[in-house]
């Protein structure tokens, strides 16, 4: 389940296809903020898909074309890293971001480390 969260992220074009027949497409009424806009729509899409039972919900936009695009788009990432697991390209950029950011994360600490040695010094003089 966790490989899951990666999904969503990032464009990959290594991805599975997705066959209209293994689709299940719902169109509910969203929820979280916007009042009455919300509230008597019916803008946000639910895909399941059925050999997985992967359920992703969209409410992204108020066009329900663009939301079905974009559940779509999320629903590969996701079917993508059940099959595929740690092989998955979606998997792979998730790895390397978290990565990049850790790198980062060290570089800052070390300039903050060199920043108080040279006040320390500083301050001795």
């Amino acid at each position: 389940v966790p490989l899951l969260q990666a999904a969503g992220k990032k464009k990959s074009f290594n991805l599975l296809g997705l066959a209209e027949a293994e689709l299940e497409e719902q169109f509910v009424r969203g929820d979280g903020p916007g009042g009455q806009a919300t509230n008597k729509t019916n803008n946000c899409v639910v895909l399941k898909h059925i050999p997985s039972g992967i359920v992703v919900k969209c409410h992204q936009t108020r066009s329900v074309e663009q939301n079905r695009k974009k559940a779509r788009e999320i629903l590969q990432e996701k079917v993508d890293l059940f099959y595929k697991g740690e092989d998955s390209d979606v998997f792979k950029e998730r790895r390397a971001s978290e990565k990049k950011k850790q790198e980062k994360k060290r570089r800052a600490k070390e300039n903050l480390e060199r920043k108080k040695y040279l006040k320390e010094m500083q301050q001795l003089d």
